[in-house]
């Protein structure tokens, strides 16, 4: 889950504009193929979106990923407030 919501931060800090895999692989500290992965299932679950352009994937996240990366940061600090590892 913290993997999940590391590449959702980072692809929320992309914009409208949205991210490029490769940004996205570098700022969440994965290798190429594990961040493609992750960013296949926030698709899947509707919290991000992909566009093809000139040859490269852009990440964007959906109004769905917005609220959730909401309620993920208080679970996040809630968590975090009590000196638990999750």
């Amino acid at each position: 889950m913290r993997i999940l919501g590391d590449v959702l931060e980072v692809i929320i800090d992309g914009g409208r504009e949205g991210v490029l895999v490769s940004s996205v692989s570098r700022r969440a500290k994965l290798s190429h193929h594990p961040t493609l992965e992750h960013c296949r299932k926030l698709i899947s679950a509707g919290l991000v979106e992909s566009k093809l352009e000139k040859r490269n994937h852009v990440f964007t996240i959906t109004e769905k990923g917005f609220h959730f990366i909401q309620e993920y940061r208080k679970f996040r600090d809630l968590v975090e407030s009590f000196n638990l590892r999750y």
